[in-house]
């Protein structure tokens, strides 16, 4: 980084806050008290994030009779859902590229399931009056090398093969900077439906009031200790407490689960976020992005972009870091060498913004799979159900994955369990210290490939041939 560079990046970084943005707005709902006893239900959800939040509603919504309890360890949407970029999209795959080399005889079915998931989640918002500042504006992939302005087009070209090319359009480098104004854009590939924005935090505390409604019981500040068989019911022992319940949905993701089997498929990957102060309107005339869609480049070290409902960019992405045996860990949510590097990006980006000045800094770990997409599956004689992995889609795909879980807990088949990427599951990753080797490489080797016009080396190449690789 040029020292000019690097001070005006400093600079702009001076009165950020350490804390995610979206968890400081003052609509936070307060916490509600912790489970002090014995409760009896017939479903139990563990985890009060989207996954957990959506599969309480969904069962509600399915038969109100059903008895359903929640428990969250610290407060609904305070981890992964609450410090995302708010990027709400269709894709189940992670893109064409990952689908169709993962399920390609299945992709477009998938493609359809993830658009009525976006829509029933646009529905869902505004039948239950949940505010998380909805606007189903799309998403544009914006290229910034020449490679990548290639790989656009590849990937418009197949999405007409296939016949899912509707909502996308191929936009050059004018058509896109009529867009959003950046020197650095050569053109972009934009979904005009398949991407929603939202108020990342908004978004959990509304289902977790949807869910209060409909006649949930959340505890939270209630986290669950352990999970074994209890005659006919599951126990899931709490720090004051225990649930038995006929059925249990793990929505824990990154976070360790209750079923051991399942921790060696997932690991944490840390990921940061800047927020700018609101823009003027002088600073937003001089970017022009009048239609507010979101905005990522297609490197493989890749940023996201957006605009708040108040004039803010959200800036993220970048590096994804693991940190070394896998934990999750509070000091690891800040990172003051990450937030220097997009600060600088940002300004490389934005030129014309030179002078602004971020007001929030933030990590989260998201949980990641060997194939970039969530898998889904029971234990306990399918009496337990989870869904992990989302690997940064789960502000849509959880929906979809909630539904999953109840289908498979009532022992349904259904157009979504019928699917070989629900009855499918992952690669585990290695124990220690293979996993930060292996972890290691991959992002050297992919950091690499964007430097070099796109190439995969010997090492990119032997995961692809393997199922490991990613390809969006």
């Amino acid at each position: 980084m040029a020292p000019v560079a690097m001070r005006t990046a400093a600079r702009s970084l001076s009165d950020a806050q350490p804390v995610p943005f979206w968890l400081e707005d003052p609509g936070k709902p307060a916490a509600l008290p912790a489970l002090t006893a014995t409760e009896h239900c017939d479903l139990l959800v563990v985890g009060g994030g989207y996954s957990g939040l959506w599969t309480a509603l969904l069962a509600k919504e399915r038969d109100p009779r059903t008895d359903v309890v929640l428990i969250e360890g610290r407060e609904a949407g305070w981890a992964a859902s609450g410090r995302n970029g708010g990027f709400c999209a269709a894709s189940l795959t992670h893109g064409l590229g990952n689908g169709l080399a993962r399920w390609p005889g299945e992709l477009p079915k998938l493609e359809e399931l993830g658009l009525r998931n976006l829509d029933a989640i646009e529905a869902a918002v505004s039948s239950y009056g949940i505010d998380c500042d909805f606007e189903r504006t799309g998403e544009i992939d914006v290229a910034t090398e020449p490679h990548q302005l290639a790989e656009l087009r590849e990937m418009h070209e197949t999405a007409e093969r296939l016949g899912l090319a509707g909502g996308l359009e191929l936009m050059d480098q004018d058509a896109l900077r009529a867009e959003v104004h950046s020197p650095t854009f050569l053109g972009g590939l934009y979904d005009r439906r398949g991407v929603a924005l939202v108020h990342p935090a908004k978004l959990a505390w509304g289902l977790k009031q949807a869910c209060l409604d409909q006649g949930v019981r959340i505890y939270e500040n209630t986290r669950g200790l352990s999970l074994d068989t209890s005659g006919a019911s599951m126990a899931v022992r709490t720090p004051y407490g225990q649930v038995l319940a006929r059925r249990v949905a793990l929505g824990t993701n990154v976070f360790p689960s209750l079923v051991r089997r399942l921790r060696h498929y997932t690991v944490p990957v840390y990921d940061y976020a800047l927020m700018t102060e609101p823009l003027t309107d002088e600073q937003l005339a001089s970017i022009g992005w009048k239609n507010r869609q979101g905005l990522a480049d297609t490197a493989n070290q890749f940023h996201y972009f957006r605009l708040s409902a108040d004039g803010r960019i959200l800036w993220g992405g970048y590096d994804a870091v693991y940190a070394f045996g896998g934990r999750v860990r509070a000091e690891h949510d800040q990172r003051p060498e990450t937030y220097l590097k997009l600060a600088e990006h940002f300004f490389r980006c934005f030129p014309q913004l030179e002078g602004v000045r971020f007001s929030h800094a933030w990590g989260g770990a998201i949980d990641t799979c060997s194939r970039f997409s969530a898998f889904f599956g029971t234990s306990h004689r399918g009496r337990v159900s989870y869904a992990l992995g989302y690997t940064g889609l789960g502000v849509g795909a959880s929906r979809f994955g909630a539904d999953v879980m109840l289908d498979l807990l009532a022992g349904e088949r259904t157009e979504r369990t019928a699917l070989e990427m629900v009855s499918s599951r992952p690669l585990p990753f290695p124990p220690e210290p293979f996993a930060w080797a292996g972890i290691g490489v991959t992002q050297w080797s992919l950091a690499r490939a964007d430097a070099n016009g796109g190439r995969r080396n010997l090492w990119l190449r032997a995961l692809d041939r393997m199922g490991l690789g990613f390809d969006s």
